[in-house]
């Protein structure tokens, strides 16, 4: 049966939902209060989100838009060795490589195969009122939707999530994250990351001359570097070994972004009746596994999977919540640790953990890597019994 879904939010996990449930033939409409819903350097896609957007209809679309990733190095910052996988292991434990893609080609993609009209910028709910087996929503024009179910993709902020919650606590980590795209062509060998005491910096090819790289640094919050961002950056990172000093002299400054980094609550409560928030609205991630944007890709796949599956709406939502909530759990936990690991003071105790790690079995960290980011560890649920 076609339902009226509205959908708040026009990130990844927003408009990948809302591509699944079209189509299915559902009546879906995007508000966004950004009117400028583009955005800046990259985002990897593992081989889990790359089986979530197979079962979307998109993921041969997003494979050939980005660079191809085979290796996972990490080193020390002197150029030393802390792990040298083969690129075969790798590509054996995920079923395939990773992509790096633009976040502004990956929306795009998405957005394109979105039926003209679907997304409506400048607008934002501001209140949702459930109506027996319907919800009004309230938005920021003042005009009311009267809609069969909301998908909340509305962000760490997200509005639907406090309809479900109420307050949630948002609290600075402790440190920030830049953010930037290089002119420069990486040798895949070198894919990975590097690190340091109480840092790291990440690069990976981004297609065909370009690189996607990050770094983070513990800071106070709000901080900004007073000479400019990457000249911060180049005299922080210059006697790094290369490729960290290349890739900072072949990137722009305008293509550099500095974010601090948050904690969010997760969500007790995914979902109530036909409401339900998917994405950082429900379970916000930091970002050291690469999954954010990866579990915002699987929750849209198992969402239209579970509206697929003939239930109401409530119940709908109600099953995917039930299936999503233990594996998101899990890796927002991990990924948080990474992150206090990283940047545990003093320095030199970070410094020792990460050498540290060169000293667990390759084979045990590969086995964990599939289950976090392989193609298998994405599954669609079955129908539920008696559907």
């Amino acid at each position: 049966m076609t339902q009226r879904i509205l959908v708040v939010g026009a990130g990844i996990a927003g408009l990948a939902t809302a591509v699944a449930l079209q189509r299915q033939g559902h009546h879906i409409t995007i508000v966004e209060e950004r009117t400028d819903t583009s955005s800046g350097a990259g985002i990897s896609i593992w081989p889990n989100a790359l089986a979530a957007l197979d079962a979307i209809g998109l993921g041969d679309a997003v494979r050939e838009s980005g660079g191809r990733v085979t290796a996972g190095a990490m080193r020390w910052r002197d150029g030393s060795w802390l792990r040298h996988p083969s690129a075969e292991r790798i590509v054996t434990a995920l079923g395939e490589p990773l992509v790096v893609i633009r976040r502004s080609v990956l929306t795009e993609l998405l957005a394109g195969a979105l039926h003209t009209g679907t997304i409506e910028t400048g607008l934002a709910a501001t209140e949702l009122v459930p109506t027996g087996h319907s919800v009004r929503v309230t938005l920021t024009d003042g005009t009311t939707r009267e809609v069969a179910g909301v998908i909340g993709a509305d962000g760490t902020g997200s509005v639907v999530a406090r309809h479900l919650n109420g307050a949630l606590r948002h609290r600075y980590a402790g440190y920030t994250a830049w953010r930037g795209v290089a002119a420069y062509t990486l040798d895949p060998d070198l894919a990975g990351e590097t690190m340091g005491s109480g840092t790291e910096f990440g690069h990976v090819p981004l297609g065909e001359g370009h690189t996607y790289w990050f770094g983070t640094e513990r800071s106070p919050e709000g901080a900004s570097a007073p000479d400019g961002e990457l000249a911060y950056l180049r005299a922080k990172y210059a006697a790094w070994a290369d490729p960290i000093p290349a890739l900072l002299a072949a990137t722009d400054e305008d293509a550099v972004l500095r974010n601090d980094l948050y904690d969010r609550d997760e969500a007790r409560q995914w979902s109530r009746g036909p409401v339900v928030v998917v994405g950082d609205a429900a379970h916000p991630m930091r970002p050291h596994l690469g999954q954010g944007g990866c579990q915002g890709l699987e929750d849209a796949a198992i969402l239209a999977r579970c509206v697929a599956s003939g239930e109401d709406l409530a119940a709908a939502f109600t099953r995917f919540a039930a299936i999503r909530r233990p594996r998101v759990r899990s890796l927002a936990r991990e990924s948080r640790l990474i992150g206090q690991l990283v940047n545990l003071r003093p320095a030199f105790l970070s410094a020792a953990l990460m050498r540290s790690s060169a000293l667990v079995p390759e084979a045990m960290l590969t086995r964990h890597l599939a289950w976090v980011a392989s193609g298998s560890a994405f599954r669609l649920p079955e129908p539920p019994p008696g559907l």
